[in-house]
């Protein structure tokens, strides 16, 4: 298996935290993995949602702003967020979420995989998509949401750039991607082997108006590193190509360092170890507020300032 490039998470900007708790863990049947705050703004929660235990390829998270203004979809921006279920989950997931009132979109098919596609309430783009190695991967139950049908983890992502040439160049060159098949405007990449997290695909929108940033907008999308010694083969693949990176920044879940490709989406390269269980123990997880050590002194002050999350049975 490669050391670099399958989807490690995917990271966007919310509005209400109650809201996104209710809609992530209560109606998509995510396990909330991880509550802490961004890093670079101690004022705003950074949510993470995933299976059991967090794994890799399976992690969606939030930085939640209540009242923030809405997003725009457009080039430059990550869109279309992909879960993977199991074939035969489709009717399952349009009953489900038609009766829980969202505008649902499907069932269609694109690249010969069966898809329905919504939004969340901040306008976030979603789709379910059936692929044929999600049973094989265990599936966590949830209320209302047997293990049989439930979400695996990510199938892939679809960018929307003007021009995807150099973006392929960094998904073939960089972070280990192959060519695939086109349909329409849109170009498949593939990361080897098996798993989840291994689509990337690229909508050519030349013309179309840039995105911005706001509530229902992907922040940016991650890759995996084995380890800091893949990770730093990537960033020496980056640099001759022009491409700035940052100085290794430590997340403490996982270490990181971002720059933005050409197609102005921002990617970060993220390690998969030491993982979710360093600061609480798997059957724990998210059941707190967890801190980085640097802002532990200021828990007290740290706690007033953030908005409560309530369990999502009880979110509006």
């Amino acid at each position: 298996m490669s050391t670099i490039g399958r989807i490690h998470h995917i990271t966007a900007i919310a509005s209400a935290p109650d809201r996104n708790l209710a809609f992530y863990e209560g109606a998509l049947g995510l396990r909330m993995i991880k509550q802490t705050v961004n890093f670079d703004d101690p004022g705003v929660h950074h949510l993470y949602y995933g299976d059991g235990t967090g794994s890799p390829g399976t992690i969606l998270t939030f930085f939640p702003y209540p009242g923030a203004r809405p997003g725009r979809h457009g080039t430059g921006q990550a869109e279309e967020i992909a879960f993977a279920i199991p074939a035969g989950s489709l009717e399952f997931w349009r009953q489900r979420l038609t009766g829980l009132g969202l505008a649902v979109e499907g069932p269609a098919e694109r690249f010969g995989e069966r898809l329905i596609a919504f939004k969340d309430h901040d306008g976030l783009m979603l789709e379910l998509v059936e692929d044929e190695t999600a049973v094989g991967l265990p599936g966590r139950a949830a209320e209302d949401i047997p293990a049989a049908h439930a979400i695996r983890g990510f199938r892939g992502i679809t960018l929307w750039v003007e021009d995807p040439a150099g973006t392929a160049r960094v998904l073939t060159e960089v972070l280990g991607y192959t060519p695939g098949p086109a349909e329409g405007a849109r170009l498949r990449f593939v990361h080897p082997g098996e798993g989840i997290g291994r689509i990337v695909d690229l909508r050519a929108a030349k013309g179309f108006w840039a995105g911005a940033m706001g509530a229902g907008v992907v922040h940016h999308v991650a890759f995996r590193a084995a380890d800091d010694t893949a990770q730093a083969a990537a960033t020496a693949a980056l640099t001759p190509r022009g491409i700035r990176v940052t100085p290794q920044q430590d997340r403490t879940y996982f270490r990181s360092t971002y720059f933005r490709e050409p197609g102005g989406v921002l990617f970060e390269i993220a390690t998969d170890e030491p993982g979710f269980a360093i600061d609480e123990p798997v059957e724990a997880l998210g059941s707190r507020l967890m801190l980085p050590a640097r802002y532990e002194p200021h828990r007290a002050a740290i706690e007033a300032n953030l908005p409560p999350l309530r369990p999502a049975r009880d979110a509006a």
